[in-house]
Formats: structure tokens, C-alpha cells, sequence
């Protein structure tokens, strides 16, 4: 069901368009809320729209090999779209867009977006910009999980889904974790058991809990700070203080 052009989107993405902008993109989105585990499109699937997760619901992109094993390569939250939006979409997906915490989404097909795209410069140059980060996003994780230990890795990993919350608990389980840095569980458990030894976060029941944002940041590798940066700067308009202050307010209170 198409939404209402006046309706708070959720996104930062597509709360950085112009009314202009805004007039050829929104009458098109539908609502779809997915469930956490949930997946929007599967590798090989011919991608015909994008996605652009709202509020708290985060998606990444997960590349599963022969032998079972599993890594994430991007995450995805309010801050961007997934599907057809490197490419002119309905590719064939290299990888799994698997939902991580579920939630609202808004949906726009590929075709949409093409059209809108053609008639307005602004929104080429948004889309490209974002483009230029999601490629950043990629390139730094390829990089992170060739190059440094575990320990790191996690806590980028952690660092990144909590931008995409907001809040200092994480509804992650080890299962989860596990499949998205590419190790056993059992690893991960010990893992999660020494950086909570070392006072970085509280381990509990299907959530992890960011007890000190700083001292996380510290002991994590630099890839979390560099895409981030990498992304204010290119995008900051959509990514910088004031968005982040404009989404929480928009976003339900909890509690």
C-alpha cells in the first residue's frame, strides 16, 4: 500500500530529499515490515526493488559458502537502502539480505527509482554518494575480517549494529554473532566472555549490552571510525549530529 508523502519515513536516506525529491520517490514506497531472521532477498534472486529499513530494523548482507559457513560484508540500518542501488538493480543478488533486527521497511521498485533518478540530478548525486559509502562499508570489512583478530572484529561488528540502534543494548544473540564474524559459537562465547571480563559489555540472554561506548571504541580496530568518517564526510547531511538528533526524536520512546 503506497504511504502518505507527509508520513515521517524512519530513514535518513530518504529524509535528506528535497520536496522535489521527495515528490518522486515517496508516492512509490510501500510498506512492508519484516520479522528478525527474516530474509529480503536471497543470493542469485533477481533484484527488483530497494529496501530502506526504518526505525531500528537492520539488514545485512550475508555471503554463505559450500560448507556451511557464513559472514556479514555490510550493515544496513535508517541510515541507507539494500538492493539495486550500486548497480540499476534487478541484478542478480551475490549475497543474502538477511534481517537482524526486524521492523518497518519502506520498498521501492528498481524501476521507480530509475525513472526518478533520470528526471533529477539532486537524487543521482544522493544515490551515488550513498552508493560511494556502501562500497567504503564493503571494502573496510574485506579488509577487517582479513587483517585483524577476532576481538576487534566483534567489536566493530557491535559499534556498528549500535549506530544503527541508538541505544546501548543490542538484541543480538551468540548464534547470530557467531554467523555474521564467520566462527563457531562456542569460540564466540569466550570471546564475548573476555571482552565482558574486561568491563566493554554485559552479556545476557538473547542481548548484549555496550557498557562503556569509549573504552569499546579504543580496544576496537580503527575500520569502524574510518568507514564512519568516510561517510559523515560524503554524506553529511544525511549521517551528520543534526540527522542523528532529528532521528531520535522521530523515533517511538520506549520504556
Amino acid at each position: 500500500m503506497p504511504i502518505d508523502r507527509a508520513v515521517p519515513t524512519g530513514n535518513l536516506l530518504l529524509a535528506a530529499l528535497s520536496a522535489t525529491d521527495r515528490a518522486l520517490i515517496v508516492p512509490h514506497l510501500e510498506h512492508l515490515s519484516y520479522a528478525k531472521g527474516s530474509t529480503v532477498f536471497e543470493a542469485g534472486d533477481e533484484v527488483t526493488h530497494i529496501t530502506f529499513p526504518c526505525e531500528q530494523t537492520v539488514v545485512a548482507l550475508v555471503v554463505a559458502t559450500r560448507d556451511g559457513r557464513t559472514a556479514e560484508t555490510v550493515t544496513i540500518g535508517h541510515d541507507g537502502a539494500v538492493g539495486g542501488i550500486v548497480g540499476p538493480g534487478r541484478m542478480p543478488a551475490s549475497a543474502n539480505a538477511l534481517v537482524q533486527v526486524g521492523g518497518p521497511t519502506l520498498r521501492l521498485h528498481a524501476d521507480r527509482l530509475l525513472e526518478a533518478t533520470v528526471r533529477s540530478a539532486s537524487l543521482r548525486d544522493l544515490f551515488a554518494r550513498y552508493a560511494d559509502c556502501f562500497l567504503a562499508q564493503l571494502v573496510q570489512t574485506a579488509a577487517c575480517n582479513a587483517l585483524h583478530p577476532i576481538e576487534q572484529r566483534c567489536l566493530r561488528w557491535l559499534l556498528t549494529l549500535q549506530d544503527r540502534l541508538g541505544g546501548d543494548i543490542l538484541p543480538i544473540t551468540h548464534e547470530v554473532l557467531a554467523a555474521m564474524l564467520g566462527v563457531q559459537r562456542t569460540y564466540l562465547t569466550r570471546i564475548l566472555r573476555t571482552l565482558q571480563d574486561q568491563g566493554l559489555i554485559q552479556v545476557g540472554r538473547g542481548r548484549i549490552t555496550v557498557v562503556d561506548r569509549a573504552a569499546v571504541s579504543a580496544a576496537a580496530c580503527e575500520c569502524h571510525g574510518r568507514v564512519r568518517l568516510h561517510c559523515e564526510t560524503v554524506l553529511g547531511a544525511v549521517y551528520g549530529p543534526a540527522a542523528h538528533v532529528a532521528r531520535a526524536e522521530a523515533l517511538p520512546a520506549t520504556g
